[in-house]
């Protein structure tokens, strides 16, 4: 077996210099790491890292626990996170919590028993016992994708504005009954974009009608009974934003069942984008997370806190970017 020491004396230089290459423990002169690493090509050395946790007590792994993982959204976000680790020389333990509170625990306590360096959760809508368990224990966690409040490192895209940005677009189209698809209570992703739905219609002076809210909680099959729920008002909507991607698939269904054709009938909007939005007919308006992104800022928050245990808690928020198409009611060339 190819050991540092063979390396070394390809490369013609120390074992130690070997050692700062393989776990980037110092700098090293570029031509020295090229030397180093094209002997470790040469020769198909296979650093040892199970070796190298016994001495570090680090694993160089990092536990993903994300609901719903055939999910467009947390694929691309975990895509970002893959990326993001791998850069870095971590590995990845992926578990899905299920977005359930007792499973959540479960699945977090099983990553910690693999002992990985830190975690990254997409955390439930009830997450008291996730949130007991890592404190309690001191785990490196960042937060993703929903906030579960101060004292904690977390990452997520903003949730409000751009939800208001959609009434707002709605109603300039000159909708004034704009219903909402929301999704599952306690998630702050579901609170914000409340807020921001009831934020866009004060800006455009429009009532807020309760009847026009219906919870679909953040799934294909609770986003129909809404919609059938909405269009069953004795003043249905002209229009309806959808506060995820599953949703916007059960409204389109529920829509269809209806006989209801998009947009002549009736406006639809959605939070998430995703890779065919653009191939439905028509093309749906919708708000496009920065699923990749958010993927890679949590892995930058995690080895920020593994690197110093003791720096402030932070919360980074990304923007979204609103992709104008014709589901709205536009025209093809708007």
């Amino acid at each position: 077996m190819t050991t540092m020491v063979d390396v070394a004396r390809r490369a013609g230089v120390s074992v130690a210099t070997v050692s700062h290459v393989v776990n980037d423990t110092r700098p090293v002169r570029p031509d020295t790491r090229a030397a180093v690493l094209a002997a470790i090509e040469d020769l198909g050395y296979t650093h040892n890292t199970l070796a190298r946790s016994l001495v570090t007590a680090r694993t160089r792994s990092i536990g993903l626990a994300v609901s719903a993982i055939s999910n467009p959204y947390f694929t691309e976000i975990l895509q970002g996170v893959e990326a993001g680790a791998l850069e870095a020389g971590y590995s990845l333990l992926i578990a899905d919590p299920h977005d359930d509170p007792g499973h959540e625990r479960k699945v977090v306590q099983l990553l910690h028993e693999r002992r990985v360096d830190g975690m990254i959760v997409a955390p439930s809508a009830e997450p008291a016992e996730l949130i007991d368990y890592v404190t309690r224990r001191r785990v490196p966690t960042v937060f993703l994708d929903r906030l579960v409040g101060d004292g904690f490192d977390q990452v997520c895209a903003e949730s409000a504005e751009p939800v208001r940005r959609l009434v707002e677009h709605l109603a300039d189209l000159g909708h004034t009954r704009i219903g909402l698809v929301a999704g599952l209570p306690g998630l702050s992703t579901t609170t914000e974009r409340v807020e921001g739905y009831r934020a866009g219609l004060r800006a455009r002076g429009l009532p807020f009608a309760p009847e026009l809210l219906a919870g679909g909680n953040s799934e294909a099959e609770g986003a129909q009974d809404a919609t059938r729920h909405l269009l069953a008002a004795p003043q249905p909507p002209t229009a309806i934003i959808t506060a995820n991607n599953a949703m916007t698939i059960g409204a389109l269904q529920a829509l269809r069942d209806l006989g209801l054709e998009v947009p002549r009938d009736i406006a639809l909007a959605c939070f998430d984008d995703f890779s065919w939005a653009d191939l439905f007919t028509p093309r749906l308006t919708a708000i496009a997370q920065p699923s990749k992104e958010l993927g890679a800022a949590a892995v930058r928050l995690l080895l920020a806190r593994l690197d110093d245990p003791a720096r402030p808690p932070r919360t980074v928020r990304l923007p979204c970017t609103f992709v104008h198409r014709t589901s709205c009611g536009c025209p093809e060339t708007a």
